[in-house]
């Protein structure tokens, strides 16, 4: 086996499953690299697409052991980083058990780039940890990101010239950590899905991250003077490597399944982005009444802003709602039924806008027709299930069946 003589580090981020995108370039093109770089990823490459939730994280699995080097665990997929395969993988400096504070992960890695000893650590943010579904993160718990890479670097400064950080918190708060920090030479972001790529320099530390969804990646390579950064699109395929045409095929498989037409998108949808906001105040509508529910509360980060055609697929319904959300029927926390604003304030702090029917929320609501994320994550817990799947509601609102499905159901 050749020696790889390693001259660059590479860094994915928010992958979400988007293998079609994948297909068309980044496979190939980490392949190429992967020779001479350290391939990275900075986490949620699982989960947000028809191909996650069809595999079940096969396909992501295959696709992370067969080109990846080093990962920061996300929110989305966490348990997939606990699998023996991923987790020898991850590295985190401050996720813990909660019982005895030993590391859920190896804290760093070490590794030689143009001569030099690279320290790899990765942190995740609260915030992105408090979003992780409460019965896959039940004994975990994350510390203060920056205090716990200034531990790691005190403990291990002999070991490294120069320190990289992945980090899964968001863009602006790895510019915080990079005040914080300013030991480490290069912060690799993820976790935002902002419009921020970088690089940026907070004193002598790089912040960038890679286009999300498998479009482009970031770069950074030591020089004489320093590190260098830089982001760039991942240029289409030319031809599929041979060590990745098994995978090529099973991806494009799932794909073929994923074309299968479920109706003709109404006027509303159609030939336009989806504008999350509005559908979901459609569907609240409609929910509260054919479920007979006292209020409805969703969050718009279920549902992922997606371009409609004439047809609804498999694919776009999944990529809308790739969460797979049981609807359920939920108590408020007792302390806010009299005041729901503190609660409604908070859930928007930790998930992002929140769609609610009536608007506002009446004071003394007791119960509402939530996601059983939400019910579990933030609220009392579910009272039962309202039989019905977000999915299911958004299909039946975005789209008119067709006629074949029609007439199958009269039957």
């Amino acid at each position: 086996m050749t020696l790889r003589k390693l001259q660059r580090i590479i860094a994915t981020t928010d992958v979400h499953s988007a293998l079609d995108t994948a297909t068309g370039g980044m496979l190939a093109h980490l392949h190429a690299l992967k020779a001479t770089s350290l391939i990275a990823d900075c986490g949620d490459f699982f989960e947000g697409t028809g191909y996650y939730h069809l595999g079940k994280g096969q396909l992501e699995r295959e696709t992370l052991t067969s080109l990846y080097d080093v990962l920061a665990p996300g929110n989305h997929g966490w348990p997939h980083y606990f699998e023996p395969d991923l987790h020898s993988m991850t590295v985190c400096a401050n996720a813990v058990a909660e019982a005895d504070g030993k590391p859920l992960f190896a804290r760093l890695r070490i590794v030689r780039v143009r001569g030099r000893r690279v320290a790899v650590s990765a942190i995740m943010g609260p915030q992105a940890f408090n979003t992780i579904p409460a019965h896959q993160r039940g004994g975990h718990q994350v510390t203060e990101p920056a205090a716990a890479l200034r531990q790691l670097m005190l403990e291990h400064h002999h070991r490294a010239d120069s320190w990289i950080v992945l980090s899964h918190s968001g863009f602006t708060e790895d510019l915080k950590l990079a005040a914080a920090c300013p030991f480490a030479d290069v912060i690799f972001a993820g976790h935002c899905h902002s419009e921020n790529y970088g690089p940026i320099n907070v004193g002598d530390t790089l912040v960038l991250k890679g286009a999300e969804l498998g479009a482009g990646y970031a770069l950074a390579e030591p020089g004489p003077g320093g590190w260098a950064a830089r982001t760039t699109p991942f240029p289409p395929a030319s031809h599929v490597p041979d060590d990745l045409t098994a995978l090529h095929h099973k991806i494009a498989f799932t794909g073929r399944m994923l074309t299968k037409a479920l109706g003709t998108v109404n006027k509303p949808y159609r030939n336009t982005e989806l504008d999350r906001g509005h559908l979901l105040a459609e569907i609240a509508t409609r929910l509260r009444t054919g479920l007979g529910a006292d209020a409805v509360l969703i969050n718009e980060t279920a549902l992922r802003p997606v371009h409609l055609g004439v047809h609804l697929t498999l694919a776009d319904l999944l990529a809308i709602e790739p969460f797979d959300n049981q609807l359920v029927h939920a108590f408020l926390p007792e302390e806010h039924t009299a005041d729901p604003g503190p609660l409604l304030d908070h859930l928007a702090e930790q998930v992002g806008p929140v769609t609610i029917a009536p608007r506002p929320l009446p004071s003394g609501s007791q119960t509402v027709l939530t996601t059983e994320y939400l019910a579990n994550t933030f609220l009392d817990g579910r009272t039962h299930q309202a039989g019905l799947r977000l999915g299911q509601a958004v299909r039946r609102t975005v789209a008119t069946p067709l006629p074949d499905e029609t007439d199958e159901a009269a039957r």
